[in-house]
């Protein structure tokens, strides 16, 4: 019983993966030949499909039928020469094979056409049709999280066309050679059924063993695939990444990572190398026996005079188109296992695509309402699998023409609000109010960069928005950008700009859109990041004079000048809503009582004709801990030896944080601290 059962395994397992196979061609193949969703394809576009796969179909079997007339004109030709020695017979004969021969030229010619034809437009419609589910309810960002698919960009750009184009071919191939094959095994049933019997047997015996070989061939091809991409990936990723590689001088690593995944692919194309080597003995092999056969069995009948000299040679030529129409099947089975790998990869890309985007079953999700202000009601965040609570029935309300600023210790989820608003995330309970996405316009710390013209960039995501060279070179000159025009040929200029834009340029290029779009809200996430304070203030002023409503999220005390409200997240998913007053006597009040180890509280001493009135905001200042002058350095856009020079001599430096620094030469102490 045990022996049985491992016998058994293999059928089951080929049976079920066959079956696997047939269910992912459908749902490939389906919405195009058959569709029955609503919107899929139109009636005339079907249609059209259809005839043009009949009028392949038709193209083949006239080709058939005519390479089948072909062999016995060649029959009567050779008869009319050697038996007949009638000249004007033969001359009549060869006129009738040489229309037989353009016939089939042309035919060859036409089906290859039309076949390559109907791959296109199959391979048209279903890149787009992968490319909306790819690109609609956010699948995009959403299949991110799915950590068993990878390379979807691969899968799209490179995994589609193969799987229309090999889809026809196989089928035109199959339809064409077993029409041959059928076709001339009864021409040589007509000759001498014995041969016609020993062929058939021949046949099935030798197809059990070219799909046997063709099952590891497949493997081999889907890791092949898999291989490919994830070495595509690589050089992808050094590429987008130069900037930090460089940095780090990381160019040995990212060699061994590269090679690692190279080596891979190589040691798989040896394995498939060596299996195309069998396969290909054995087709090669099974051909030869075929067409030496029939003149074993043939000759004797021949030299007995019991059949012709034309008989003897159509039987030769039929068992011989019989042996490469079998050895051209053969190798399409081979080539179907790559088809079969093209098939299942993206199948399962399709099917990824429409499970992330399904609303998930018996779990909650935050209820998210369109009104022209935002607030949160009562709402509770969730990371997307439900594993982390990030905040807890938050209750807020920023009314139009308002500004909040998000702050907190890192990863306490103040990005996650941003997303809860954009509905990338919406784990969780309560209700979200928010207007339209329309009117909200988000600004990330690294700003998207389009492939496009700088006037593109600009006015995205409105792109054939109608402006002026001149209105977008006055834009520019708000967010001083001014002299990126020197740099390119115009506005209508298209180059990397991730590689010729710093990120600071990138953050006022994004600031640019902003001042064109003028949207109704606006979403900031540490937008302002890689620009000095002067930078900054010009530009959100430049924000509050549009009167959006804006929300930012940052660390930078110079972030607190710029808004009406702070709502600080915690460590225990708790929160609270103060305005920026309230918050900064908070934190002044926080240091005074409880001053951290290594702090200098530094209270303004007014002169004895002033009356001491209580400290303005600010005026109770403290740092966690002094500054060295290295730290200093990268605080400040000052050389280390200008540090020391401005230390020695007692001079206070503002830093980039917005925070102004003396250094504090007490000998327990040199350190710069915050004043």
């Amino acid at each position: 019983m045990p022996t049985q059962a491992v016998q058994a395994q293999p059928i089951t397992n080929a049976f079920s993966s066959f079956t696997q196979f047939w269910e992912d061609v459908k749902a490939i193949a389906g919405p195009y030949w058959y569709p029955t969703k609503p919107g899929d394809r139109t009636f005339p576009d079907v249609l059209r499909a259809w005839g043009m796969l009949i009028l392949l179909i038709l193209l083949i079997i006239g080709l058939v039928g005519v390479t089948a007339f072909n062999s016995f004109v060649g029959r009567y030709l050779v008869d009319s020469l050697i038996q007949d020695r009638d000249y004007d017979k033969f001359l009549n004969t060869l006129a009738v094979n040489i229309v037989g021969l353009v016939l089939v030229t042309l035919l060859v010619g036409f089906s290859k056409f039309v076949r390559k034809k109907i791959a296109l437009d199959w391979y048209k419609w279903l890149n787009n049709h992968i490319l909306d589910k790819y690109l609609s309810n956010r699948a995009y960002y959403k299949i991110n999280f799915k950590a068993d698919l990878d390379n979807p960009d691969q899968r799209l750009s490179q995994e589609i066309e193969p799987v229309t184009n090999s889809a026809l071919s196989f089928s035109a191939t199959f339809l064409e050679k077993v029409l041959e094959m059928t076709t001339f095994l009864i021409i040589v049933w007509s000759i001498s059924q014995q041969i016609a019997v020993v062929l058939l047997a021949y046949t099935i015996i030798g197809n059990f063993i070219a799909v046997y070989l063709n099952q590891t061939l497949s493997k081999i091809n889907q890791e092949e695939l898999e291989f490919k991409a994830e070495y595509n990936y690589s050089l992808t990723h050094v590429r987008n990444h130069a900037e930090s590689i460089a940095f780090f001088q990381g160019e040995k690593q990212e060699l061994n990572i590269i090679g690692r995944r190279f080596s891979n692919l190589i040691n798989n194309t040896e394995r498939k190398i060596s299996w195309e080597r069998g396969t290909e003995i054995f087709s090669r092999g099974y051909q030869s026996v075929i067409q030496i056969f029939p003149f074993l069995v043939l000759a004797p009948l021949y030299i007995r005079d019991e059949i012709d000299f034309g008989q003897l040679g159509q039987a030769a030529l039929a068992c011989n188109m019989f042996a490469v129409a079998l050895g051209q099947l053969i190798n399409e089975f081979g080539t179907s296992g790559r088809f079969s790998s093209y098939v299942d990869r993206l199948a399962e890309f399709s099917n990824s695509l429409e499970e992330v985007t399904k609303q998930p079953e018996n779990v909650s999700t935050i209820k998210t309402i369109e009104e022209n202000h935002l607030a949160f009601e009562h709402v509770t965040l969730q990371t997307p699998n439900y594993e982390q609570v990030i905040v807890e029935n938050l209750s807020l309300s920023v009314e139009s023409g308002e500004s909040l600023l998000i702050v907190g210790p890192s990863g306490r989820g103040k990005s996650s609000l941003l997303r809860a608003i954009a509905g990338l995330w919406n784990a969780g309970t309560g209700r979200l109010v928010r207007p339209p996405l329309e009117q909200v316009l988000f600004l990330p710390q690294r700003p998207y960069i389009i492939l496009g013209t700088l006037r593109e960039q600009l006015l995205y995501p409105h792109t054939n928005r109608p402006m002026s060279d001149r209105e977008l070179k006055e834009v520019l000159q708000q967010v001083n950008l001014q002299n990126l025009l020197s740099r390119v040929d115009g506005f209508d200029t298209e180059v990397p700009w991730e590689n010729i834009l710093s990120l600071g340029e990138q953050q006022r290029l994004a600031f640019a859109r902003l001042l064109i779009t003028h949207p109704s809200f606006t979403i900031l996430d540490e937008a302002t990041s890689a620009l000095d304070l002067d930078n900054e203030e010009s530009l959100y002023q430049k924000l509050r004079e549009t009167k959006t409503t804006f929300i930012s999220v940052g660390h930078r005390e110079s972030l607190f000048n710029y808004h009406q409200w702070v709502l600080e997240l915690s460590q225990d998913s708790s929160w609270q809503l103060v305005t920026v007053e309230d918050y900064r006597r908070q934190k002044a009040t926080e240091i005074a009582t409880n001053p951290p180890e290594n702090t200098e509280i530094i209270i303004d001493v007014l002169p004895n004709n002033q009356s001491q009135n209580p400290p303005e905001l600010g005026t109770i200042t403290g740092t966690i801990a002094g500054l060295s002058h290295k730290e200093m350095q990268e605080l400040t856009d000052y050389s280390l030896a200008s540090i020391r020079s401005r230390a020695s001599l007692g001079k206070s430096t503002t830093g980039k944080d917005g925070f102004t620094y003396r250094y504090n030469k007490d000998s327990k102490v040199l350190k710069w601290v915050k004043i």
